[in-house]
């Protein structure tokens, strides 16, 4: 199903909605299926609220360099690091791309130093 509608609470379309749910609705959403030839008006609630204290992460400047590991097979992997800039340290075996650049292509959970 595609989304082709995402209204934040209080816009044209979610008043009788924001009526029944009040503060616990999120938003209300559009979907459509092409197959069945249907449109789905959905809403996100919040069901519960519980303290929650963010976990403490390494700030790590968009500019550092990071070192990320590929497998000779993942071709399409690296000319993705060489567009975005990385480039192959063959000491090490380890591709070295900016931390921002990374990030950006997805490569967050392949980095192996900060």
């Amino acid at each position: 199903m595609k989304i082709r509608l995402n209204l934040k609470p209080g816009q044209k379309g979610t008043k009788k909605l924001c009526s029944k749910y009040g503060d616990t609705l999120v938003c209300v959403r559009y979907r459509y299926d092409e197959i069945k030839k249907k449109r789905y008006k959905t809403v996100e609630l919040i069901i519960e609220e519980t303290d929650w204290e963010p976990p403490v992460e390494n700030k790590i400047d968009h500019k550092t360099i990071v070192k990320i590991k590929t497998a000779p097979k993942e071709i399409r992997l690296r000319n993705q690091i060489k567009e975005a800039g990385g480039k192959w340290n063959n000491k090490n075996k380890v591709w070295e791309i900016e931390y921002g650049k990374a990030v950006q292509i997805g490569l967050e959970n392949r980095l192996i130093e900060i």
